[in-house]
């Protein structure tokens, strides 16, 4: 049956708007429904969402904060489910997680728009830095917000009495152009104390490594393990996603969030600020993310603007092994604390073992019955017997739980981090979308160091993009980055990534960096058009164009290079062995 189809369900479900919480209702329509189809149709209008009387239960979100969630829309074991939206705006109050989709298949949903009534974010324009006394005096951003200053501390949001800890993870904005400000820095803010003064401004006295320009709008989020309570729509353990002309103002974590799920299209949908909003922040956390996902993913004609992290963010998961328990078991560890409780696994797939020193898949086998210990430990047990020397630090990588990507048409920009991070062995196409991003555009980087997201790439095409003023990060990045992180077993130089194409590519740069590539294989960079721009200040201007290290059979052909550069290539020995140049020099 096609996504464009109506979806056959035994039970419609209708919405009109009404004055106050409209939670309760809904929960007793879903609760109401009688089989396992569902179709929902909304009037045009504004519908309103409180998380008191929300459906709850614990969930294991990842790459966000397990625990107790209040969820407005959960659908849980459904074989089809239909929402049509026809416009409607769906405005959220404090923690809640909007759309659950779990165990559910065949899943369409349309025309449908997401916000918040209050942000979870403090923010306010910088009048005044000191850095030899050490503050910042702040105008705070009032209507629409909810903050206030207590025992000589900004807390926040104050929403439902909830608070964070701090301002955590705070970031420079440029308002004049609405994006993140040039060269700016992350900042972790815990001030040592806050002065409300009599003019209604702030001075925060915090000694900052980097400070923000006066005239720049300060966003905070709260701190890392905080401030990702729930994307706005969660599609966990299903198949067959079709998410069409559906767009996310504001979200407590990611826009739109897909785990361990077959198959999903987002189309003609969008991640960025309210038109006339003062906000200079949309979601908190990544547009788009798909974590172990399989079978064929598609992002076309969407716009991704103004969150706090990636634009998209596809990826697998490795655990490390802990201990082997005997010739066909092991006993395996997630690593990063908002992985806790991610199912890696279940009977009847096949596994990866990556034996240090080597990043590479060496080979397989089949899982034949898993039994979890807890959120952090599991038992996998093997029909085949287990290499003779697997031992503990090793990592596991799930084979058949990996996408092909492809995202076409899109704009992303004006957001913290990276357009697009891709980590999937199968085949990804990038083509014809408009990037522009504070660190590297376009990122490879499996890595066992932090997140633990896997794997190496083995196809990649990207062609006919049009990159504009990347990599205006205060931290040193490239247009295109290629640069597995791996833990302190694992080699330095052998080569992770292979067959990635960067080709026909328009790229207008105001810094140095295009390519920057560290232990990949197969790398082709030809035909692209590179213009050297004067529109902003270069950051890093001696850094090399083409930088290289452990990489083997580099290809550069055809070229054209308009715009001086200080420096074009950076090469090891390993990287200039086999690579082969020709370059059109418009203006070198």
């Amino acid at each position: 049956m096609a996504f464009g189809a109506l979806l056959s369900a035994h039970q419609v479900i209708r919405l009109e708007p009404v004055d106050g919480d409209m939670t309760p209702i809904v929960r007793k329509a879903i609760e109401s429904i009688k089989g396992n189809e569902a179709r929902i149709i909304f009037s045009k209008g504004t519908y309103r969402f409180s998380p008191d009387l929300a459906y709850e239960k614990y969930s294991t979100i990842t790459n966000h904060d397990n625990g107790l969630k209040r969820i407005i829309f959960p659908f849980e074991g459904f074989t089809s489910v239909e929402i049509e939206g026809n416009g409607a705006e769906l405005i959220f109050h404090g923690r809640a997680l909007p759309i659950l989709f779990e165990d559910c298949d065949r899943v369409v949903v349309r025309n449908l728009k997401i916000d918040w009534d209050i942000p979870f974010l403090f923010q306010g324009e910088v009048i005044a830095v000191d850095e030899e006394s050490g503050w910042r005096d702040i105008r705070p951003a009032k209507e629409g917000y909810s903050w206030k200053v207590e025992n000589g501390q900004i807390v926040f949001p104050l929403v439902d009495d909830f608070r964070y800890s701090s301002l955590g993870d705070t970031l420079a904005f440029d308002q004049d152009v609405v994006r993140v400000a040039h060269g700016s820095w992350d900042i972790n803010s815990h001030p040592e104390r806050v002065e409300k003064r009599p003019d209604g401004t702030l001075r925060i006295h915090e000694k900052l490594r980097q400070y923000p320009y006066v005239g720049t709008i300060l966003n905070s989020k709260g701190p890392t393990g905080e401030n990702r309570y729930a994307p706005a729509i969660h599609v966990k353990s299903s198949s067959n996603i079709h998410l069409e002309n559906i767009i996310i103002h504001h979200a407590l974590g990611m826009g739109f969030l897909m785990e361990r799920s077959d198959t999903a299209t987002l189309r003609n949908c969008g991640v960025y600020v309210r038109e006339g909003s003062d906000r200079m922040v949309s979601v908190t956390a990544d547009a788009t993310h798909f974590s172990n996902c399989k079978g064929e993913i598609l992002i076309e004609d969407c716009r991704f603007e103004n969150m706090l992290d990636d634009g998209t963010n596809v990826h697998g998961t490795y655990v490390e092994v802990n201990s082997i328990i005997d010739d066909y078991t092991l006993r395996y560890e997630l690593k990063h604390f908002q992985q806790s409780g991610f199912e890696f696994a279940e009977a009847g797939d096949e596994i990866w073992f990556i034996h240090a020193p080597s990043p590479r898949r060496s080979f397989d086998n089949l899982v034949t019955d898993v039994r979890i210990v807890n959120e952090r430990f599991a038992e996998l047990t093997f029909r085949d017997k287990l290499p003779a020397n697997l031992g503990p630090g090793d990592l596991l990588e799930n084979k058949t739980w990996n996408p092909s990507f492809t995202m076409r048409g899109c704009t992303i920009q004006n957001h913290r981090a990276r357009n697009i991070v891709l980590k999937t062995p199968k085949t990804v196409l990038i083509e014809d979308n408009d990037l522009s991003s504070m660190m590297s555009s376009i990122f490879f980087r499996g890595e066992s160091f932090y997140w633990f997201e896997s794997g190496s790439v083995q196809e990649v095409l990207i062609q006919n993009n049009r990159f504009k003023y990347c990599a205006y990060s205060g931290a040193e990045h490239a247009v295109l980055t290629i640069t597995p992180r791996l833990g302190e077993k694992f080699s330095k130089s052998e080569q992770y990534d292979c067959n990635i194409r960067f080709i026909n590519n328009t790229i207008e740069t105001f810094d140095s960096r295009i390519v920057w590539a560290d232990r990949v294989m197969d790398l082709l960079v030809a035909n692209n058009t590179i213009i050297r721009t004067q529109d902003a200040r270069p950051l890093y201007p001696e850094a090399a164009a083409f930088d290289f290290k452990n990489c083997r059979k580099v290809c550069l052909y055809d070229n054209t290079i308009d715009g001086k550069f200080e420096k074009i290539f950076s090469l090891d020995g390993v990287s200039q062995s086999s690579l082969r140049v020709s370059v059109k020099a418009a203006d070198l």
